[in-house]
């Protein structure tokens, strides 16, 4: 096994475990706002590291200068994408989870 293969696998393991980090997230935070950070965060890094272990493991040439442009575009995108969302919600006056409503204070 070469150093890239190992640095593909490495990269395609890492990204699969933030991308489980992003869902667990989503499904298990109470609101909008703490889900959008979760998945804003946790989801741009497992897809850029993903994208990574694509990059690597085309070599050089075409396939990996459009994939490194995928993971610029969405290096960008995502967390601006979850911005708006919450800016969107707080424009609509949702209000955010505090531990009062749980009585947990």
């Amino acid at each position: 096994m070469t150093p890239t293969d190992i640095a593909v696998i490495a990269l395609s393991v890492a990204g699969i475990f933030f991308a489980i980090v992003a869902a667990v997230g989503v499904l298990r935070l109470p609101d909008l706002y703490t889900r959008a950070h979760a998945a804003s965060k946790s989801d741009t890094l497992g897809a850029v590291l993903s994208l990574g272990a694509a990059a690597l493991a085309f070599g050089a040439g075409v396939p990996t200068v459009k994939t490194v442009l995928l993971l610029v575009f969405m290096f960008l995108t995502n967390p601006t994408a979850a911005h708006a969302i919450a800016r969107a919600a707080e424009d609509q006056d949702i209000e955010p989870w505090t531990a009062d409503e749980e009585g947990d204070a």
